[in-house]
């Protein structure tokens, strides 16, 4: 069943059934004519129904391919009739019998179908063209065929015979085989088929014409079966299982180009050959109008051939015309260069852009009017594209050239050229399209010089810096180079007083003057903000003459900032610098050498800055430490690992508590870390602003719950600048106050003397409004800063407390003794309170006493101790409230 329904079985067998009709045919006993008619009839109809049938089948994906098997199956149909028909018209009076029309009509719609096989023409734009090459190869053969063939026949015949057929046949087959062979359609392979269906056809049209001239019983059989057997192979190749496009290579397109010109010059070949042997054509004008037609057609194709060369230089010379002026339009300047760069031609935009007139550059080397030092560049780009040997790797069509082009004034302008190969009448010649790009070269200067230059200093910036050192270490090595970072000191100030523009304007003339005070071999950058960087490139390793040459330049750079005031906005500003100094060592990297150079003038600015330290290994410990201690410390806070302690300050001379100092407690894994190791970080990192606040509700909650118990207690309690700058500080004391129900003045604040300096303004409105809620204000470790007694003026405090510094000399030192007897009579003239803190000996309690202090606190009066502690120390020695019911 199934192969019933695969078309190609059947007709495979059908294919058989007509060989073995062949066969059968050339076995029977009779005339060629009968036999070569059989043969073709049978081949045929089997080539018909097979195309037909292919036709049909090929409908449904291709139409174009169903349509060109569908003519073909015509053709076959129709020359079949006339092959059945002719041996029965052979003998009429008529020169061209019925038979030969039905034979000419399908020898056309085969050619139609052949044709209808090829997608488009075969090469050659032109249909001139391509019929006057068809015509040629056409009345070539024929000649060719004449002198060899037909000639010596109808010299001895007794009457023409007429060639229409043959002629036909041969001009159509001409017409159809450049437009197959150079196909690369799908039905290619049917095409060919056809095409060879065609020219045997054609050899079998001459066999006949040239029996009927001699009267023999038709074409030899060989001859004869020449078609059928090419009509067999036409069916059997629409079934065949490649059906997608080959691709054609240039070969062909060459032999079907040139088989015109080929065969005419056989068949002229064969003429004169003949000739030259004697050979007398016959009288006729078959030779003369066939030599005649292919003179005429050889000159209309070279005429329109010289109108298409003559048309396409026109159109080259107005491209080229064109592409100049689109060149020009644009700003570029277009030159014709010969091999020696000698300028042939200069397009007019150059006296507009470089100040030349075209004329005075033709003829001159272009070579004298470009920078020297760009000109081997343009000779080797001349020379690749200039080379004789076209199958050299280094021959080029096209480059890019950048070079420096000398113009009328003397100046040298940067130039972008694209270099082309420009061949014209035998000279081979280079195209140069040239564009003045100094605004684009300007222009990435200045992006450059931006991305590592600072805008305000026109210093190299923190970048070039950088890379500079990672430069000069990786060339060098460690030795001989160092790094010095200056910042300059209260900087932050002129900001906040003048405004940034006059601050800017600071920083500009500050660079002026470490440029002055720096090496002109050494690198000064601005790094940020208002610090500067200086890299030594001979700055020495730390020790000897060259080690002290960085340090030197340290003090250099210190004194040039502080030795005369800035005059900034109509004003004098005085600055000092800090600096640090850091000596590159072997294996250590650009990144850490610049950072141990910060860390050093960090340590210089944290000892009060103007001063110059050297960096040790320990200073980098130190600040991972503190890092890391400001980690711990927010942790910490999380993790609620912070305790209240209080010390209790007495009545000296009547023992009673009077108040309580709140103090901060950290135990970190169960152990305890000193305030004085974590109270620094936490001031730093800002972490101070909310322990403060924990330790300030902790601590009026619980002393708020001891005066519930009808226990008259204060709480005093440490500031530092950090808590009073914070915003809204003012509100967080009032609400601890209101949350824990403690009267405010029972709270009493502590600052230190140099509080009141650095930022007096604010320092003394945000405790002048704490005091305006009732909260009392003392002054800590009173005498040891720089406070003058006018700020007691300012600030109405309630008290002061003396430095442990103080108490510590007393009874041992009459200078001591006699400061804090001072300070103790100050007090009292002034209606303040005065504590003495750091009391440890009995002498020194005894002497605060005579001196008249009031209150005191130390170990020698009460260590500080938890909230239990305070607790059973007040239900001993504490007086309860006056009860005001």
């Amino acid at each position: 069943m199934n192969g019933l329904r695969d078309p190609r079985v059947p007709l495979s067998a059908a294919a058989g059934l007509g060989a073995v009709a062949l066969a059968a045919a050339l076995l029977v006993n009779g005339s060629s004519v009968v036999v070569t008619a059989v043969a073709g009839v049978v081949a045929g109809l089997i080539a018909a129904i097979s195309l037909f049938v292919a036709s049909v089948r090929a409908a449904r994906r291709s139409r174009r391919r169903s349509s060109s098997l569908r003519w073909l199956a015509f053709g076959a149909v129709t020359w079949v009739a006339g092959v059945g028909v002719r041996p029965l018209a052979d003998g009429t009076p008529f020169v061209l019998t019925f038979a030969d029309v039905l034979l000419l009509v399908g020898t056309l719609l085969l050619a139609f179908g052949t044709g209808r096989t090829a997608r488009r023409p075969a090469y050659g734009s032109y249909l001139l063209q391509y019929v006057a090459g068809a015509y040629l190869s056409a009345a070539s053969l024929f000649t060719i065929c004449w002198v060899l063939l037909l000639a010596p026949v109808y010299a001895k015949a007794d009457e023409p015979t007429s060639l229409a057929s043959p002629v036909l046949c041969l001009l159509a087959t001409c017409a159809v085989a450049p437009a197959v062979l150079a196909a690369r359609s799908a039905e290619r392979r049917a095409g060919l088929a056809a095409l060879a269906v065609l020219a045997t056809i054609t050899v079998g049209e001459f066999a006949t014409s040239i029996g009927r001239a001699t009267a023999s019983d038709g074409p030899p059989l060989v001859v004869g079966m020449l078609a059928p057997v090419a009509l067999l192979l036409l069916a059997a190749t629409p079934w065949s299982t490649r059906t997608h496009a080959r691709p054609v290579g240039p070969a062909a397109a060459v032999v079907v180009d040139g088989a015109p010109l080929a065969l005419v010059a056989v068949a002229t070949v064969v003429v004169a050959v003949r000739v030259v042997a004697g050979w007398a054509p016959p009288l006729t004008p078959v030779l003369p109008v066939a030599g005649g037609s292919i003179m005429l057609v050889l000159l209309v194709k070279v005429f329109f051939l010289d109108l298409s060369t003559t048309s396409m230089r026109t159109t080259l010379e107005t491209g080229e015309r064109r592409l100049i002026q689109l060149a020009e339009n644009v700003g570029d300047i277009v030159l014709v260069l010969d091999r020696d760069g000698v300028i042939q031609e200069m397009g007019s935009g150059v006296e507009a852009l470089y100040g030349y007139s075209p004329q005075e550059l033709v003829g001159q080397a272009v070579f004298g009017y470009v920078h020297s030092e760009d000109v081997p560049a343009l000779q080797a780009a001349l020379r690749t594209m200039t080379t004789e040997d076209e199958s050299s790797p280094d021959r080029v069509g096209a480059c890019r050239v950048s070079c420096r082009v000398r113009a009328a004034d003397g100046t040298w302008r940067p130039a972008e050229s694209v270099a082309t190969r420009h061949p014209r009448e035998g000279e081979d010649l280079v195209l140069i399209s040239t564009r003045d790009v100094s605004d684009q070269v300007a222009l990435r200067n200045q992006v450059a010089h931006l991305t590592f230059h600072d805008g305000v200093t026109g210093l190299p910036n923190r970048a070039y810096f950088e890379e500079r050192t990672r430069e000069l270490l990786a060339r060098r090595g460690a030795a001989r180079m160092a790094v010095v970072f200056m910042d300059l000191d209260g900087f932050t100030g002129v900001n906040d007083s003048v405004g940034h523009a006059s601050g800017d304007y600071l920083l500009s003339q500050a660079a002026r003057r470490l440029r002055a005070a720096v090496n002109s071999d050494d690198t000064l950058a601005r790094w940020g903000g208002d610090e500067f960087a200086v890299l030594l490139e001979s700055g020495g390793s730390g020790g000897g003459a060259e080690g002290q040459s960085a340090i030197d330049l340290a003090e250099r750079l210190v004194r040039a900032v502080s030795s005369e005031p800035f005059r900034v906005a109509d004003r004098d500003i005085a600055l000092t610098a800090s600096v640090g100094v850091a000596f590159a060592e072997d294996g250590v990297p650009a990144g850490d050498l610049i950072r141990n150079a910060d860390v050093a003038m960090t340590r210089a600015k944290e000892l009060g800055g103007r001063r110059v330290e050297v960096f040790a290994a320990h200073m980098h410990a130190d600040v991972v430490r503190r890092l890391e201690l400001a980690a711990d410390l927010q942790r910490a806070l999380l993790a609620e690992q912070f305790a209240v302690e209080y010390q209790p300050v007495v009545d000296l001379a009547t023992s009673r508590v009077t108040a309580v100092e709140a103090l901060v407690r950290w135990w970190s894994g169960g152990t305890f870390v000193p305030p004085q190791q974590f109270l620094g970080a936490a001031e730093d990192t800002g972490l101070i602003v909310p322990l403060g606040e924990w330790i300030l509700r902790e601590a009026c909650r619980e002393v708020a719950a001891w005066r519930a118990s009808s226990w008259d207690i204060g709480l005093s309690l440490n500031l530092s600048s950090r808590q009073i700058t914070a915003p809204r500080f003012v509100e967080t004391v009032e609400a601890a106050l209101a949350d824990s129900g403690l009267p405010a003045s029972a709270l009493t604040l502590e600052v230190i003397e140099e509080m009141l300096v650095e930022d007096a303004e604010e320092v003394i409105a945000r405790l002048s409004s704490l005091r305006a809620l009732g909260v009392r204000l003392a002054i800590d470790d009173f005498g040891t800063g720089y406070a003058s007694l006018a700020l007691l003026r300012q600030l109405p405090v309630d008290m002061i407390k003396i430095d442990p510094s103080f108490v510590s000399g007393l009874g041992c030192d009459e200078t001591l003794t006699l400061l804090t007897r001072t300070i103790v009579r100050l007090g009292h003239d002034l209606g303040l309170t005065v504590v003495a803190e750091g009391i440890e000996r009995p002498e020194q309690l005894e002497l605060l006493r005579e001196m008249g202090c009031t209150r005191g606190q130390g170990y020698l009066v009460a260590r500080p101790m938890a909230a239990r502690g305070v607790d059973s120390l007040m239900r001993t020695n504490c007086t309860p409230l006056q009860n005001t019911a």
